[in-house]
């Protein structure tokens, strides 16, 4: 641990000049007004540096990000990283930390996740429903695609569970369909970071079970009346 965090001390200090005195004769590596002793950021052991920046993060932070803000070389956090996340698989922790979404982040192990779920939820129901499930997957797997594809692979308007999804953060707008101008979704970095993935590619191979885009009738949908409905379910459409 102390191997790895005092190597990457050592090169920063000659990349940031941290071994210098300032303008105003502080001590080298302190903080500028920080107590008599106090260490700079650069002067700290780096695994438990990453530890506590990453206890605080709300999305996955990048190696580069980790490596400004530490004053290290991003070689030295890589390397820091996945010692700190295999440590924790061998000791077996209850949380362990992952590269996902291009970037690190604490998680609680799958093992877990029963007792995660009983205090998170505690008598709520905070799950997606099957149809917002399902209208997730078909934007997963044929993006970009418009809100009347969706409906005509699914075979029911999706208008209020497309709410409830772009309200969650797990697609977004991706643009106009060329031909008729309509609207198309694709999931966000927050449906990767939920689903645990690194990218799109990691999806499981459930592609050739879904009809192609371009194979359903764009307009096919068009004349689904919208209703305004919640997550709870769809409306059946009438062909």
């Amino acid at each position: 641990m102390s191997g790895a965090a005092g190597g990457g001390a050592h090169d920063t200090a000659e990349a940031y000049d941290i071994t210098e005195a300032g303008a105003d004769g502080g001590v080298p590596g302190q903080r500028p007004g920080a107590p008599a002793g106090a260490l700079g950021v650069a002067e700290l052991e780096l695994k438990p540096a990453l530890e506590a920046v990453l206890m605080v993060v709300d999305e996955p932070a990048t190696e580069e990000h980790l490596a400004r803000v530490l004053e290290r070389p991003r070689r030295a956090v890589a390397l820091a990283l996945r010692e700190l996340s295999d440590d924790y698989a061998r000791q077996g922790r209850g949380f362990d930390l992952r590269l996902v979404a291009g970037g690190w982040r604490f998680y609680s192990r799958a093992e877990y996740a029963d007792a995660v779920e009983s205090f998170v939820l505690d008598g709520q129901q905070a799950r997606l429903t099957q149809a917002a499930l399902e209208t997730l997957a078909v934007v997963a797997y044929r993006q970009p695609i418009s809100r009347s594809r969706v409906s005509a692979v699914r075979g029911v308007n999706c208008d209020g569970v497309m709410r409830t999804l772009l309200q969650r953060g797990l697609v977004e707008e991706a643009g106009t369909e060329p031909e008729t101008g309509a609207i198309l979704y694709r999931t966000t970095t927050y449906f990767l970071e939920r689903m645990g993935l690194r990218g799109l590619d990691e999806l499981p191979e459930l592609a050739p079970f879904l009809p192609e885009a371009d194979a359903v009738e764009g307009d096919s949908a068009e004349g689904i009346p919208s209703f305004d409905v919640d997550d709870s379910g769809d409306s059946q459409t009438d062909h």
